[in-house]
């Protein structure tokens, strides 16, 4: 059968699909996905998965994909992360079978991604990614896709866009954030960017980016005219978001866990949903925050569910006629609702108001108030400090910048210090690393064995010599 493109392939592999769940480094598993699909979501993708691990370790590929095939969870498209154009297609070469799309991640703008070398810190390199698409397109049996974000410039993002289209992709998903628009900088994405790249290019455009209702789904369509859109977190915060509804939290936190039972995944990922799920109601009732935090077995994650279930139904009970949601919510905390990511504090007047990430933890350990991680810090260490002047100060490696070792005869960490005396093959004592020491002993030692005489061939006759010929038939 000939491998479908374009809108062919999103009408009939993907069935048209509008309502979409992205990829979710550890939260969109088989579990999550089934209750998407059964609240309104038509495609679904897996976590992104990195491309080299899952061509060198079988246990990876089981554990990811491979144990995670249920009929139910189709259409499905795998994610990959990858840098390189041979791996990339060799990873969904080992997934092709299971799947009905491959994508490469262009778009993850977090700093692993920046220290790995993907994801979107591989946009600025049109080369390598026209080459990577190109040899998807012409060896799979299945369509490569992206996803990508925008550059500041809508220009920009439109050739990008054309690149891609032209080297194969055959839906483009554009989330309209650039790669700086993370964390408390996320800002609002831009569908304007993403109006654009679908007036320019032939293919199928997912947009990604402001998704927290299914007003905001067919606002989206209407404004950009997308073939569909993609939610991240406005489904982790409420699953039923494709259906219209906001039911109540432990409606859909139990009938996940009855999934997870079937379906078993890592319980971190059980607890990451569940306090995505139960977000509004663990700031009223706070104590649960460190139940769920601490137990160990899916059935303590669901006691502790349970327990919130009890509170929300006792705070249903006192509720007042006429009463409204409290802290700026649209409902009340026990009904699945969406979360605004607080912006980052106004700047001060010198800056103009740009503030960096960097600069705002830099703020908040010089405050009187502490970060939620860092409160709890406190409560386990009451004499923690977070004060920045009182942290300790390391001498940088001359080479990475990583704290050097002190004795290091070299002024490097562990890591280029060893790079450095292989090649040279010395010595660092700081870093226990001894490779001329070695090398001089294995010499020594090679030189005190005896040498072995080898042995002298003996003539015709002699013992161990070969016979006498008398009378040869050759004579």
């Amino acid at each position: 059968m000939p491998k479908l493109e374009g809108f062919e392939f999103w009408s009939r592999t993907l069935r048209g699909a509008r309502h979409v769940v992205a990829p979710m480094v550890d939260q969109s598993e088989l579990a999550w996905r089934l209750l998407s699909r059964r609240h309104g979501a038509q495609l679904c993708y897996t976590p992104m998965l990195h491309a080299q691990v899952f061509v060198r370790d079988a246990n990876y590929r089981k554990e990811n994909l491979y144990c995670d095939v249920c009929p139910e969870d189709r259409p499905l498209i795998v994610q990959f992360c990858a840098n390189d154009p041979e791996v990339f297609v060799q990873a969904a070469l080992l997934a092709q079978d299971y799947c009905d799309a491959i994508d490469l991640n262009l778009g993850c703008p977090q700093m692993i991604a920046k220290r790995g070398h993907y994801g979107a810190f591989l946009q600025e390199e049109w080369d390598l990614l026209q080459r990577m698409i190109l040899l998807a397109h012409e060896r799979l049996s299945v369509p490569v896709t992206c996803k990508i974000r925008v550059f500041p410039e809508i220009d920009k993002t439109v050739r990008y866009a054309q690149m891609l289209e032209k080297a194969g992709c055959q839906l483009l998903t554009v989330h309209g954030r650039t790669k700086e628009q993370k964390g408390p900088l996320s800002g609002t994405a831009s569908w304007e960017h993403i109006k654009a790249v679908r007036k320019a290019v032939a293919i199928p455009v997912f947009a990604n980016g402001n998704i927290q209702c299914l007003r905001d789904v067919e606002r989206c369509i209407q404004d950009t005219g997308v073939q569909g859109v993609m939610s991240a977190e406005g489904n982790l915060h409420n699953p039923a978001l494709f259906e219209g509804r906001s039911p109540a939290v432990w409606e859909l936190a139990e009938e996940y866990l009855d999934i997870v039972r079937q379906h078993p995944c890592p319980l971190s990922y059980v607890r990451a949903h569940l306090f995505k799920l139960w977000h509004h109601t663990l700031q009223v009732h706070q104590q649960l925050r460190e139940e769920l935090a601490k137990v160990k077995t899916l059935e303590g994650i669901a006691a502790v569910s349970q327990e919130l279930k009890l509170r929300c139904q006792e705070d249903i009970s006192r509720q007042k006629e006429g009463e409204k949601p409290s802290g700026g919510l649209p409902f009340f905390h026990w009904i699945c609702q969406p979360y605004f990511r607080p912006g980052p504090k106004e700047g001060s007047k010198e800056n103009g108001g740009a503030r960096s990430k960097r600069a705002l933890e830099e703020e908040e350990g010089t405050t009187d108030v502490l970060s939620k991680n860092k409160q709890k810090k406190k409560l386990r260490n009451p004499h923690k400090t977070f004060d920045p002047s009182l942290k300790p100060k390391y001498a940088k490696c001359d080479q990475c910048g990583n704290p050097k070792g002190n004795r290091c005869v070299f002024n490097l960490c562990r890591g280029c210090c060893k790079k450095r005396a292989f090649k040279e093959t010395a010595d660092c004592p700081g870093h226990g690393l001894l490779f001329k020491t070695k090398l001089e002993r294995s010499l020594a030692w090679k030189g005190a064995q005896p040498r072995l005489q080898e042995p002298q061939q003996a003539g015709p006759g002699e013992p161990g010599g070969f016979p006498e010929v008398v009378g040869s038939a050759l004579a």
